[in-house]
């Protein structure tokens, strides 16, 4: 990441963010008082963060701030891109699924059917997935369901993100680091939409149930592969 993009970022916003009584000001924006106030963080670790001696918030700060200085969607993107920017850490690979599992997801066609890792990554699908789940480009189901795109395609929206961030909970739980870092971005990127849904789950998402994705009613199936990587297959067939 450039030097300090993070600081320079926060006190751009800081200083573009209208002052409760901004007719008396001789400098524009937020004083950093204001906003550790808002915020609920000290001074002085606003301080650091804005100097780049701090490069290292943790999700529920970045995401106060984020609330503090009503960031759009897109800004919160932007944060999150410039704290994984700063990150030399490098994704594990996906695993490699067996070519068993491979043929038996193609003998599933033409139901909508994927293999799944615990961080909700789409690892491989059918056909009849691909053409009703509006994923698009996105390939983790838990990030497309705190999308722009996700309550137009789930007319069930609430009991979706409610099951998406259970799985994700309980995956990061078991020490999963891909979910974790999900949530952490997610965290961000979604604010409480996502936090407020992660830090309810109290149970196991459902493993079997009904979901509506856009006209198509649904009845899944989770069938867990074994071996490694606690990987699941979910099996869709339309409800008539």
């Amino acid at each position: 990441m450039a030097d300090n993009a993070l600081g320079r970022f926060l006190r751009a916003r800081r200083e573009a963010t209208t002052p409760p009584d901004q007719h008396r000001r001789r400098t524009p924006g937020l004083r950093r008082g204001e906003l550790a106030d808002r915020a609920g963080i000290s001074v002085e670790y606003l301080t650091r963060l804005e100097r780049g001696t701090d490069r290292s918030p943790s999700g529920q700060v970045l995401t106060s701030l984020a609330e503090a200085l009503d960031l759009t969607a897109n800004e919160r993107v932007h944060l999150y891109r410039l704290i994984k920017a700063d990150q030399t850490c490098t994704p594990p690979a996906p695993p490699r699924l067996r070519p068993a599992v491979l043929k038996m997801l193609a003998a599933l066609e033409p139901h909508a059917a994927c293999v799944l890792s615990p961080a909700s990554d789409v690892l491989a699908c059918t056909q009849g997935f691909r053409a009703i789940c509006g994923l698009g480009d996105e390939q983790n189901l838990v990030r497309f369901a705190f999308s722009s795109g996700a309550l137009a395609h789930y007319p069930d929206w609430e009991q979706i993100a409610n099951d998406r961030a259970a799985s994700l909970r309980a995956a990061a739980d078991l020490g999963d680091h891909t979910a974790s870092a999900l949530a952490f971005e997610l965290s961000i990127t979604a604010g409480p939409t996502f936090t407020t849904r992660y830090d309810a789950a109290s149970a196991l998402p459902p493993t079997t149930g009904t979901e509506r994705w856009g006209p198509h009613l649904l009845v899944f199936e989770t069938l867990y592969v074994p071996g490694e990587g606690e990987l699941r297959v979910v099996i869709y067939f339309s409800q008539h």
